[in-house]
């Protein structure tokens, strides 16, 4: 089966750049998403880091 493949994709002219922009594009996303992470700002991840300990405190209850 994989021949049948092989065969069809070695007849389509110019598909050998296919391969190359998905591994550019992946890689581009996750030194991407490195550097968002690396560039946040600590106080900002503090404060969503104690979201689950606030014990509802944002929500007011109706008692």
């Amino acid at each position: 089966m994989f021949e049948q493949i092989k065969h069809n994709m070695e007849t389509i002219s110019g598909i050998e750049i296919y391969p190359i922009i998905s591994l550019l594009i992946f890689f581009l996303f996750f030194v991407g998403l490195g550097f968002w992470v690396f560039s946040y700002k600590k106080d900002k991840i503090r404060e969503m880091s104690e979201i689950p300990l606030d014990e509802g405190l944002s929500l007011t209850s109706k008692e």
